[in-house]
């Protein structure tokens, strides 16, 4: 159901308020180099300062833009699963294809806790349910068990996985339903995760590189070693895109881009340290396309 390059999109901002016109240049960017998918409100989008109403007139603005050209996931999860629940249907008002649902942060739920709010969501929602496994800021993580039982769900159709941990794809692919989506969500280590059995990535780096990013996951999606050698020395370029928590560098490189109008944040994220923006892209001049 969803496989290839997903772009977990960035909002734009102008003096406040969501930048209607860069997104859409950003979208075109995107469907026009071949991405696969979009994710609308996920972390990318700084979705936790985003007001409800903002991430529905976002959600309503890329529908109406795709058109249904590629799969459409919302970011609906929180840590709250009533409120998880009211905002996916909100949401499943539009023309989406999955809910993207994120483990519960802050209140650090045990296993089981996870396994009853996402059995409850799951239950209660109209669209498939795509879990979100990100420990670097949720702290709680999806155990192998706790997943195995999840993908038994119906409605729980695939994982966004973006610890890094190879081995837990490895060791949990064989053991849930063969039709279960496994995608990566750590652009670094994305190529191996596809060749290993993975069937795409939900990637941020795509923002910047969307055929390459297509391209390399196609390989791998065709088991194609040779992926892997050439894929290696871009991981210096990738690396820039995360030397500043996510999305700061990746709306920082659409900038000098030309593809939004501004760097603009929202706090608590603040744009990229100069320093750093400098490192980050003379690093990209060295590979031709990326910048």
């Amino acid at each position: 159901m969803f496989n290839g390059v997903i772009t977990a999109l960035a909002t734009p901002f102008h003096n406040g308020r969501v930048d209607y016109k860069s997104l859409e240049q950003l979208i075109d960017q995107q469907l026009s180099h071949g991405i696969q998918g979009f994710v609308v409100c996920g972390t990318t989008a700084e979705s936790p300062t985003l007001k409800e109403a903002e991430q529905l007139q976002i959600l309503e603005f890329v529908c109406n833009k795709v058109k249904g050209q590629v799969p459409i996931l919302f970011g609906s999860g929180s840590n709250c699963t009533q409120k998880t629940i009211e905002l996916s249907h909100k949401a499943s008002a539009f023309p989406i294809d999955g809910l993207l649902i994120v483990v519960p942060y802050y209140n650090k739920p045990p296993q089981e806790g996870l396994i009853q709010h996402f059995e409850t969501i799951a239950n209660n929602v109209e669209k498939p349910v795509v879990l979100y496994n990100v420990p670097g800021r949720t702290i709680t993580s999806i155990a192998a068990d706790t997943l195995i039982r999840l993908a038994s769900h119906p409605n729980i159709v695939g994982i966004k996985e973006a610890s890094g941990d190879l081995d837990f794809l490895k060791n949990v692919k064989p053991l849930v339903p063969a039709d279960f989506n496994w995608l990566s969500g750590d652009d670094e280590t994305s190529i191996e995760f596809t060749y290993l059995g993975g069937d795409g990535v939900i990637s941020v780096c795509s923002h910047i590189a969307p055929d390459s990013m297509v391209q390399w996951i196609q390989k791998a999606r065709d088991k194609n070693g040779q992926v892997l050698e050439e894929f290696e020395p871009n991981k210096q370029w990738i690396q820039q895109i995360y030397t500043a928590p996510n999305p700061i560098p990746v709306k920082a490189a659409l900038f000098h881009r030309g593809v939004i109008a501004t760097k603009e944040m929202r706090l608590p994220l603040t744009p990229m340290p100069d320093d750093l923006e400098t490192t980050m892209l003379d690093t990209f001049k060295k590979f031709p396309g990326v910048l």
